[in-house]
């Protein structure tokens, strides 16, 4: 018997809608099991994809992609898009270098009609490409699909507020309400669906019609357009129907056989329209739907036996930055009645389990809202509480504008716990960690630090929550070296390097590295090769430029390592301070280049860019061709 008989059938929606709609629930069900299988070889997420199986069929079946835009909010729930697009083949290379990303790319398939990643841009995207079709006089209906998390943030309605005048655009707005984002959903707006969904006058209400129009089969179309108009008298107007929108639903967003009538009659409808469907994350495995926190994006599993836990004996011997970062937030929390936690929406991500479970009064998870975030920690500030945000590196990146006009610029004891800043691995370019040194270190009263192993990031942390003024701590994804924490309260001084090895190499063979934050460990690989200096820079910002200029005194050569953009970063500090200072000397500044980096396995990606130890000796062999010989003769 041939596995998956029907969707193998399926290399475009076309094909797909061909078929007869008595054999969706047959396709739902191989494309449900394909993806469990797919998943659990490659890694990936997992509970969001099984959530919208049905969505997937039902969206592509009644409207005329690629022609029809079907704008996914996020994307990371579009493994059954890409699978029904023409990609299912390709799904074994799922989010490995030269594969198949997690996310809508324009790039990859003429069906992902706006690249994703970052939530709550679906709907301005959508929003434009139907004014653009307007303009151009072509008919085509833009779909914006988008999940009850993503609708926390406030583009998603600065989008709606717009959307709402424009009564004559085929503009529709999908509402996937699976009550989680990645964490739990959390805020008023999730509340309110909720009581949208169990308002038991509504569902006893539509219930009923449905009863009278089975045995009345004539009057289903008018029943129907009554209902749109009958269901303000049961549901108090709704929000979105004051945004302009005409609102319908809830559906179960499970049974084809409603989702496929109703998409079909919001093509006939004027204007923007709000379909909210309820799914179930995790929906056809039990294990997920059970803890769809846990299968949101495990790593290659056995679907018999689940994700298993990691070793205890493993995890107590390599901790992950996120990790040590938890247990810090937890200690200082306990010395300081003043230290609060804040996360947009990543509770597990940023380590702040345990500290929700101590500290459930102090803890703040405002959704998926960076820009409140941060403003929310400056009111806190202002009050004489020590705010702690846990942000993500590419989601501080959202919240700039609250960064400098609302932290900064006041002054206010903001810690920034910036996780996965770096190279990330199998998100992809949007979610690399590049660009924090550049954009931190050119604002006033910040301080900024990069962590070159565990120690040193509880040493940081305690530093940051002791400073009378904003400070950033930035650490990778990941376990560290393994360096043993030594769970201290002390401060570093502040803006003070170290240095971690001396060239014994005479006067003009004398090469210094630079190294910062995760760096530090490649630099001393590549220095044990060319026997050259290493300085473990610790702070962007202040720099330490006594360091910097005494080692352009004693050596003939500076090379600034960092993982991060090169251009703006923390090796452009150390060229701006030698200037000042009207020293010159030879340089050679390494980091990430100036391109977007594809996904990948973060240690390969790191050779690839020349930041392993390998890498750092052969660039400042090239570089440095006056000590070519000695260089050589120790590489080789």
């Amino acid at each position: 018997m041939t596995k998956y008989p029907l969707l193998k059938t399926i290399d475009d929606p076309a094909a797909l809608r061909s078929l007869d709609r008595r054999a969706l629930k047959q396709l739902a069900d191989e494309l449900r099991a394909f993806v469990l299988e797919s998943v659990s070889r490659t890694g990936g997420h997992l509970s969001s994809n099984l959530g919208t199986v049905e969505l997937t069929i039902a969206l592509h079946y009644v409207f005329n992609t690629p022609h029809d835009r079907i704008v996914w909010d996020v994307g990371h729930q579009t493994y059954p898009h890409k699978i029904l697009t023409g990609r299912r083949a390709a799904m074994a290379t799922l989010r490995q270098q030269g594969g198949l990303s997690g996310f809508p790319r324009r790039c990859e398939s003429e069906y992902d009609a706006f690249g994703t990643a970052h939530s709550s841009t679906s709907i301005s995207a959508a929003l434009g490409m139907a004014l653009a079709s307007r303009l151009k006089d072509e008919s085509r209906f833009c779909i914006a699909v988008i999940g009850d998390g993503a609708m926390s943030a406030g583009m998603a309605f600065e989008a709606m507020n717009h959307a709402g005048v424009c009564d004559d655009l085929p503009l529709i707005v999908v509402l996937n309400d699976n009550d989680m984002s990645i964490s739990p959903a959390v805020g008023a707006l999730n509340r309110y669906l909720a009581r949208l969904m169990s308002g038991r006058f509504y569902a006893a209400a539509k219930k009923g019609v449905e009863t009278v129009l089975r045995v009345a089969p004539p009057v289903l179309e008018f029943a129907r357009r009554f209902e749109e108009h009958a269901k303000g008298m049961v549901v108090p107007a709704t929000l979105f129907e004051a945004l302009g929108f005409n609102y319908i639903g809830p559906i179960d967003g499970h049974d084809l056989d409603s989702l496929i009538p109703t998409l079909n009659n919001l093509k006939a409808l004027k204007g923007p329209q709000f379909l909210h469907v309820v799914t179930k994350k995790g929906q056809g495995y039990k294990l997920a739907e059970a803890d769809p926190v846990l299968y949101h994006a495990p790593g290659q599993f056995n679907p018999l036996d689940g994700v298993q836990p990691k070793s205890a004996r493993r995890s107590a011997a390599r901790k992950t930055y996120t990790q040590v970062f938890g247990e810090w937030l937890c200690e200082a929390a306990a010395r300081d009645a003043r230290i609060v936690g804040i996360t947009p929406a990543m509770r597990e991500g940023s380590g702040l389990v345990e500290f929700e479970r101590r500290f459930p009064e102090r803890y703040y998870d405002v959704g998926i809202a960076e820009q409140h975030a941060l403003t929310l920690a400056g009111g806190l500030a202002v009050e004489g509480l020590k705010p702690v945000v846990a942000i993500y590196s590419t989601f501080l990146q959202r919240a700039y504008d609250q960064l400098i006009h609302d932290i900064a610029l006041q002054k206010l004891p903001v810690v920034f716990a910036i996780d996965r800043a770096g190279v990330v691995g199998a998100d992809g370019a949007t979610h690399m960690g590049a660009y924090d040194l550049a954009f931190l270190r050119c604002i006033p009263n910040l301080t900024v630090m990069a962590a070159s192993d565990e120690n040193e990031c509880w040493q940081m942390l305690n530093t940051a929550a002791q400073l009378n003024g904003p400070a950033a701590v930035r650490y990778p994804r990941g376990s560290g070296p393994g360096a043993p924490v030594f769970k201290h309260a002390r401060a570093l001084p502040i803006g003070r390097g170290e240095m971690r090895r001396e060239s014994a190499q005479p006067c003009g063979q004398r090469i210094a590295i630079l190294a910062f934050g995760t760096m530090v460990a490649q630099s001393l690989i590549a220095a044990e090769q060319l026997d050259a200096s290493v300085a473990n820079m610790r702070f962007v910002k202040p720099l330490d430029q006594t360091l910097v200029v005494q080692l352009a005194q004693t050596h003939d050569a500076l090379v600034t390592v960092e993982e991060g953009c090169v251009m703006g970063g923390a090796g452009s500090a150390c060229i701006e301070s030698l200037l000042a200072h009207g020293i010159e000397r030879p340089m050679l500044q390494l980091g990430l280049s100036d391109r977007f980096i594809d996904h990948g396995d973060p240690a390969r990606l790191l050779t690839d860019h020349g930041l392993d130890g390998e890498g750092i000796a052969q660039a400042i062999q090239n570089r440095f061709s006056s000590a070519a010989q000695r260089f050589s003769k120790r590489v080789a």
